[in-house]
């Protein structure tokens, strides 16, 4: 996992079970249990030993565990070996490594997060230049 500007990682250790939001402003590592939302301005990094019923918004995700939940991800997304996701991926880059498994839809979202498509211009009226 690629530190964030700051360096600031929260670990929710093997032992642990937290139900609720987590919010952090650096990146996350989950080996315990999480039931609730994630949202970090970081990387979210799920362990082998993780269960987490969760939707995930962050930076890239990476997912070596369980999870049940969707997945929005500003860059990259990853299922590692022995992975599990139950639910839809929003990322630029997916990335499935062999023995992940993956029950869903994925989006490859190029937009930037909350941007819209430009609407279609009547027919007869000239369309916008795109750049």
């Amino acid at each position: 996992m690629a530190e964030q500007s700051g360096g600031e990682v929260t670990i929710v250790g093997q032992g642990a079970k937290l139900e609720g939001d987590i919010v952090s402003a650096g990146s996350l590592r989950v080996d315990g249990h999480v039931k609730g939302r994630i949202d970090a301005e970081g990387d979210v990094i799920l362990s082998a030993q993780s269960t987490v019923e969760a939707d995930i918004r962050a930076a890239s995700i990476t997912v070596a565990g369980r999870l049940k939940g969707d997945i929005v991800a500003k860059a990259k997304a990853e299922l590692a070996r022995g992975g599990r996701v139950d639910g839809n991926i929003t990322a630029k880059t997916l990335i499935i490594q062999e023995g992940g498994i993956f029950n869903g839809q994925s989006v490859m979202d190029a937009a930037p997060s909350g941007a819209q498509s430009a609407p279609r211009p009547a027919e007869g009226q000239p369309s916008a230049a795109k750049t």
